[in-house]
């Protein structure tokens, strides 16, 4: 199993958006807020494990709508001889108040803040105003500097003001074009909205295609408001949880072989639970656009039916709290 060299801290899984193509269920009405100190233990177990190549990124959610704790882990982190975080990731939807503004990026900037990633495409589009994003763009620039600021995606920012203005039609055309120019992945919400559009393959098609690479190569793990620890970007399936283990420790003592769960779709892939689960009523849908599109739908099968809830969680990533 590769050494986890990064961590993702997810601070909420409330975002001011409820993008189409996000890898869980986050929303306005969603929750959870990441305790500062299981943040930091987090930071210092992932030094442990990956020395000076170790880096942190604070996301959600939307981080900024629980700013004081966003504040927190940083300073703390900072306190604790740790350095600053890699990169804290926004959607610029908070921004309002041009000083208010300048306020948080200079605190976060004292903490040792490395850089701000504005992500801002045609999915949040529905949701952010370009001219948020603009703003926020040329105010990070003017406090932390233009090189510490990184904008995902450029391009979008340069040629859209928003997709809630056109039909519906017109918006997964456009929303069409952007996953087959740049990717995605078919967890969570996605998989719900946009899988559909992409979806052609049979489920026996998707049978064999294991995903040992994806879970024993992962270069590194999110971590969610609850301690839930997810391996690479696979979403909504735990390998532990930091309540119970540290996260140096949790990558050393995961086994695969250990649970039915990992050792199917390590050795056979999502294909593997298709006989097993068509058996406990489980219908797949015709066409799948990927084997994570799959998994996803299986797995929510299995939340539903309360099978593998330590692993197969939290509700958030499976659309039960109306978000």
């Amino acid at each position: 199993m590769k050494v986890w060299r990064y961590a993702g801290l997810m601070l909420t899984y409330r975002c001011n958006a409820a993008c189409r193509f996000c890898y869980y269920y986050c929303g306005p009405q969603a929750d959870g807020l990441l305790p500062t100190e299981l943040a930091v233990q987090a930071w210092a177990a992932l030094r442990r494990l990956a020395g000076p190549s170790a880096k942190i990124h604070l996301t959600g959610g939307e981080p900024f709508l629980v700013f004081d704790r966003l504040l927190e882990i940083c300073q703390e982190a900072q306190r604790r001889g740790l350095g600053g975080a890699d990169y804290v990731e926004t959607n610029a939807g908070w921004v309002g108040d041009e000083t208010e503004t300048r306020r948080c990026l200079r605190a976060l900037d004292e903490t040792g803040l490395k850089r701000l990633k504005i992500s801002w495409d045609v999915f949040h589009a529905e949701f952010v105003p370009a001219d948020k994003v603009r703003l926020l763009v040329r105010l990070a620039q003017e406090e932390l500097g233009p090189d510490r600021v990184l904008v995902r995606w450029q391009h979008w920012l340069n040629a859209l003001d928003d997709t809630a203005a056109l039909g519906e039609s017109e918006r997964l055309a456009v929303m069409r074009q952007a996953m087959a120019e740049e990717g995605g992945r078919f967890t969570g919400r996605a998989a719900e909205t946009l899988g559909t559009l992409f979806a052609d393959q049979s489920p026996d098609e998707l049978i064999g295609r294991h995903c040992q690479r994806s879970i024993l190569g992962a270069k590194g793990v999110h971590i969610d408001p609850y301690g839930n620890v997810f391996s690479g970007q696979c979403s909504g399936m735990a390998v532990g949880n930091l309540h119970t283990t540290g996260l140096d420790a949790l990558w050393k003592g995961f086994d695969p072989d250990a649970s039915d769960f990992w050792k199917t779709l390590c050795q056979a892939g999502p294909g593997g639970f298709l006989e097993p689960t068509r058996v406990l009523g489980y219908e797949p849908q015709a066409r799948y656009a990927s084997k994570c599109h799959l998994c996803t739908d299986i797995r929510r099968f299995f939340f539903d039916k309360g099978r593998y809830l330590s692993i197969i969680c939290p509700n958030e990533c499976y659309g039960t709290q109306g978000v």
